[in-house]
């Protein structure tokens, strides 16, 4: 058994829960499992079931939001030059194209043409966040308005030069702030917040930078003259960003995700449809949060991690399906080329775990890794070692070099809170509690392998961590059907804050197995019943499917009765809907 098994809340369910899912006209296994989840009246459960946007925190409950919009107006209402900077990941690309679109449907496109630009840093010749360089640039093209989005929280110098070439400068971020907060006119961050936001807090504390940049904006559309857009039309953007930074898919962040997953399926902005058809879609399929995470923002990913990002900014805000087709193609073959190159270097970075399998963090490091793939590697290891991973390369920076690195955390270690007790061997980090991003002297590698250990055991203890399978309850076969299946699909969007529920069999029969494929495992599950004190009976069957799980789930399970954790999916694969269980563990 890979996991520890947990169940997502052993306190008992109330008597009346059957009559909470009758008024909601659910079914007792939905109702339990939100009941288990935190959601303990007919209220909550239904706000939960139906997201509306009415039920969004206010965008001035954000720390430095109201002020952020208020720079923002009278700078633009005075004629300033307007120049949003974000960054090279989805979030950062999608929080650009955002502000981009709103300006051009409030301004208009001429007039946003002429005062409104964006700057996206490459990777590898500006690196992450404000640059000096890149400041200076603007400045001589006649920028005095500056908006960060997806960064800039930590850009003290960048700012302070900003203002000594005359630019007024507004900080949009949700990243961790650190002890000395940039020079801004405003910033604009619900970390800020230090807990201190009420009943709104928990909500928008984990706002991506997508979500940050929304909420501004909204606040922005009130103030500027003349008639007001529907924000609604960049729910799209917001659901695409959001997702693919992985924060809690939970209060304003579901809210946001659901009802831009709707633009999603419609698929009416001509860059969505086209990066949908290219990742393997239907251009009006209805995706949830995995088909993002996996299809559509890897592509978008790419062009920042292996080329340059304006590629994917382009085909967002293209303006019909003939100038987005191209940029998404070639997103497309971007994204087939970072996964050649993913995969040597996971091949790499896995026997240099092996050879540190002794510590309880793993610092894995090679001079020539490519810098935009590190940080998927590094997700990787994480999953085959559940440890934390720092994965480093080697960056020029014209004076000898320096290490570049990314790390990825398991749930249980604060990757942030980790590094920051070994910030003096840094030339500088950020990031939040399961990802980051640091740079470093090179001679200081072994000093961080030690180090990272040690904080890792101080937090965690001296034994290494097992993964835990979180389980919503006990479901017998006979209680699996579509209404179910139907109803799960209302949980969504999964992701972290609300997974996808799992639920475990009671003991079962493997009644066939076989593999197929390079490493997947089929099996036929029969569930058995109690016929009497002497025995059981057979009860219903249904086919199971383990992905990737041949080399631990082997033949010799035929026959014997098992339980397994799986979750119920509705197979459409031949075009006629099957019931079908997603295998996630197994106890013998």
């Amino acid at each position: 058994m890979p996991c520890n098994w947990k169940l997502l809340s052993d306190a008992p369910v109330p008597a009346n829960i059957g009559q909470i899912a009758e008024d909601l006209g659910i079914t007792r296994v939905i109702a339990e499992v939100l009941w288990r989840r935190g959601f303990t009246s007919a209220q909550t459960m239904d706000r939960f079931l139906s997201p509306g946007l009415r039920h969004l925190p206010k965008p001035e409950a954000i720390p430095g939001l109201t002020e952020a919009a208020r720079v923002l107006a009278r700078e633009l209402m005075a004629g300033a030059r307007f120049c949003v900077w974000g960054d090279y990941d989805v979030d950062g690309i999608t929080s650009t194209a955002l502000v981009k679109d709103f300006f051009a449907k409030r301004l208009g496109p001429e007039v946003a043409a002429q005062q409104i630009r964006h700057y996206l840093p490459n990777r590898v010749d500006d690196g992450y966040g404000l640059n000096a360089a890149g400041i200076e640039r603007l400045a001589e093209d006649g920028v005095r308005l500056l908006l960060t989005v997806d960064c800039g929280i930590s850009a003290v110098a960048e700012v302070a030069r900003a203002n000594e070439l005359g630019m007024t400068v507004v900080v949009s971020d949700h990243h961790m702030p650190p002890g000395e907060l940039p020079p801004a006119a405003a910033i604009c961050n619900p970390r800020l917040c230090g807990g201190a936001c009420g009943d709104d807090c928990s909500s928008l504390c984990e706002l991506a930078g997508v979500g940050v940049a929304f909420m501004l904006m909204a606040a922005l559309n009130r103030l500027l003259p003349g008639e007001a857009v529907d924000m609604r039309q960049f729910l799209d953007l917001v659901a695409l960003g959001t997702v693919a930074d992985v924060v809690s898919l939970t209060g304003a962040n579901r809210i946001l995700v659901k009802n831009g997953l709707l633009l999603i399926k419609d698929a009416k902005r001509p860059g969505i449809a086209s990066l949908k058809v290219y990742s393997g879609y239907d251009r009006v399929a209805e995706l949830g949060a995995g088909q993002i995470g996996f299809g559509l923002a890897p592509r978008i990913n790419a062009a920042g991690r292996m080329a340059d990002p304006q590629v994917a900014l382009t085909m967002l805000l293209a303006p019909d399906m003939d100038t987005a087709n191209p940029l998404a193609s070639k997103l497309d073959g971007l994204n087939a080329k970072r996964r050649s190159e993913e995969q040597g270097i996971l091949e790499e970075a896995l026997a240099q775990a092996e050879e540190q399998k002794h510590r309880l963090g793993l610092v894995l490091a090679a001079e020539h890794w490519h810098p935009g793939v590190i940080g998927i590697v590094a997700s990787r290891v994480v999953e085959r070692h559940y440890k934390p991973v720092l994965m480093l390369c080697r960056e020029d920076d014209g004076n000898g070099g320096h290490w570049k690195g990314s790390g990825r955390s398991v749930a249980e270690f604060d990757l942030h809170d980790g590094l920051a007790g070994l910030e003096h061997l840094f030339l500088g980090f950020g990031g939040h509690k399961q990802a980051a991003g640091l740079s470093m002297p090179l001679e200081n590698l072994d000093a961080l392998r030690e180090g990272f250990h040690l904080a890792v055991e101080a937090a965690l203890g001296p034994l290494p961590l097992k993964a835990s399978l979180k389980l919503d309850r006990e479901l017998p076969f006979g209680d699996i059907s579509f209404t179910l299946l139907k109803e799960l699909e209302m949980l969504q969007p999964f992701g972290m804050g609300n997974p996808e529920p799992v639920f475990v069999s009671p003991p079962v029969l493997v009644k066939d197995y076989r593999v197929f494929g390079k490493d997947h495992v089929k099996l036929q599950l029969a569930e058995q019943l109690p016929e009497d004190q002497t025995g059981l009976r057979p009860g219903a069957v249904l086919p199971a499917k383990a992905w990737r799980k041949a080399a631990d789930l082997t033949r010799e399970v035929q026959g014997k009765l098992m339980r397994f954790a799986f979750t119920p999916r509705i197979d459409r694969f031949d075009g006629i809907p099957k019931i079908e269980l997603q295998v996630k563990d197994w106890d013998e």
